[in-house]
């Protein structure tokens, strides 16, 4: 079973220790494409990342850092800090824990394109609607399409054929996701906040609950769909929540 998952955009380092890094498979075009960020005036970044002017300020000093060696590199797992991440977390997985999410666990990201939990990466920001160069070309999307759909179809037909989907909607675009579905088997999970007799979609706790379930097959390592029904929606020990497997 792979897993997809959407990058954050807020990052830092997570305490933790990944025992095999790793180089991320596009890192020539991540390079590339800072190139053409770093060619824009401070106003023009802020505008094409459609930013405030304290967010466009600390990623020019990023995207300046960004080549240096002197830049200090963390694994993909460890790197990010949104929400997604805070409930994986992943500060506790062993050697072994890592090892295994290193070989099914893909991270989505508008830079680096997919990422693999070991894969060092640098400090950065960016948006799928961003075009580059110089606001001409291809979005994020459409750069990224024709490169990650087969890559990401055959990582899921050389595993078993399933790809558990707990990426944000958006993240579909990188994809021609229409070939993904008919090529292998997409398994979405929906979160729901059960309210009386009702359900009810909640953006925050869906964010919680999608690290939590990352967390859960990373660490129990499922050989089936049927055996993600183990998996019980909790946040601090709060079960108010069911989880509906589509696919």
């Amino acid at each position: 079973m792979q897993i997809l998952l959407s990058c954050a955009k807020t990052m830092g380092q997570t305490p933790g220790h990944c025992p095999t890094p790793t180089r991320p498979r596009f890192e020539k075009e991540a390079e590339e494409a800072v190139r053409h960020l770093l060619s824009l005036t401070p106003e023009a970044l802020r505008t094409t990342l459609g930013v405030n002017t304290r967010i466009a300020a600390e990623n020019l000093l990023r995207y300046e850092a960004f080549l240096s060696s002197e830049t200090p590199e963390v694994p993909a797992l460890l790197a990010y800090t949104g929400i997604v991440f805070r409930y994986l977390r992943p500060d506790d997985f062993t050697p072994d824990d890592f090892r295994y999410a290193s070989g099914h666990l893909f991270i989505t990201s508008f830079l680096y394109g997919l990422l693999r939990p070991s894969d060092l990466i640098r400090p950065y920001r960016l948006e799928g609607k961003v075009r580059l160069p110089d606001g001409e070309g291809p979005t994020r999307f459409e750069f990224w399409r024709p490169l990650l759909t087969d890559l990401l179809i055959d990582a899921v037909k050389a595993d078993d054929g399933v790809l558990l989907n707990l990426a944000s909607a958006e993240m579909k675009r990188l994809f021609d996701w229409r070939r993904v579905e008919k090529s292998v088997r997409v398994v979405t999970p929906e979160f729901r906040l059960v309210e009386g007799e009702g359900t009810r979609g909640v953006v925050i706790y869906t964010k919680m609950l999608r690290g939590l379930m990352t967390r859960f097959v990373l660490k129990n390592r499922p050989v089936s769909v049927a055996e993600l029904s183990a998996f019980e929606p909790a946040i601090d020990g709060e079960k108010a929540f069911e989880a509906v497997l589509r696919g």
